[in-house]
């Protein structure tokens, strides 16, 4: 069975947390959200879920469906104990990312009269600062791949650095995926790397979606499709309402 570039995207987002342990993973994002439930379903059995809520589930359900059996709650205060201690694995959305990871989700233009009005900050200071942060973008282009953000939401390489290692400690970009590829942050001074690129997608593809010099490797690897288990997980257990689909159209 071939797998569409939805599929693709979610098993690019579940990658995102192998090898994290048992660490909390809060995904934004219907991509992303799979991609946490298809972790925890295969390489990641010790990954905690949410129910999207305070419930910790005690398998991954699908997408829309009531929690099931838990394994425990998650209140307010035990959850901000997880933030403020780098124990959670948040993947977040971004409106604008520059090549150091500094993202934007508050407002298009300047601050004093601006385009556009975002989310506002929300806790993407926090997460930045407090948590592994990995990024999932659906629809990459030169408009959110940006030489410079508008305004500093979540906090990338370069302005971490500058807080000394006390204040950044926690502080660590893993992974940004998106319709057309995988980047990490693996160039000088934590640039971001172009690290894969999708089944039927090129380096120019990408390139012509960055508005920043990307680093690139002599040879781009491939992001690897999901297996046969994988795909039945994804399409009979996590979301046989297909609503990957409507994220990311092949």
């Amino acid at each position: 069975m071939s797998a569409t570039r939805a599929e693709i995207c979610v098993v690019a987002c579940a990658e995102a947390w192998r090898g994290d342990g048992e660490i909390l993973a809060a995904a934004m994002g219907t991509c992303s959200i799979l991609g946490a439930r298809l972790a925890r379903s295969t390489f990641a059995p010790d990954l905690l879920t949410t129910d999207g809520g305070a419930l910790l589930t005690a398998a991954a359900v699908p997408l829309g469906a009531p929690a099931g059996p838990v394994e425990g709650w998650l209140p307010f205060r035990d959850h901000l104990w997880l933030v403020q201690n780098g124990r959670r694995h948040v993947m977040m959305g971004a409106s604008q990312i520059d090549r150091y990871g500094n993202t934007n989700i508050s407002v298009i233009g300047d601050w004093q009269r601006p385009k556009s009005q975002l989310l506002g900050m929300r806790g993407a200071p926090g997460n930045t600062i407090c948590n592994p942060v990995s990024y999932w973008i659906p629809r990459q282009s030169p408009r959110v791949f940006v030489e410079r953000v508008d305004l500093v939401s979540g906090v990338g390489y370069d302005r971490a650095a500058g807080l000394g290692a006390e204040a950044a400690r926690f502080h660590g970009l893993r992974k940004v995926i998106t319709n057309l590829g995988v980047f990490d942050f693996g160039g000088p001074d934590g640039a971001m790397r172009l690290a894969s690129v999708h089944p039927g997608v090129g380096v120019e593809d990408v390139v012509a979606a960055t508005g920043f010099e990307l680093v690139i490797d002599a040879t781009t690897p491939r992001t690897r499709p999901p297996d046969g288990e994988e795909l039945r997980l994804i399409r009979e257990v996590l979301d046989p309402r297909a609503l990957r689909d409507r994220e990311v159209r092949q």
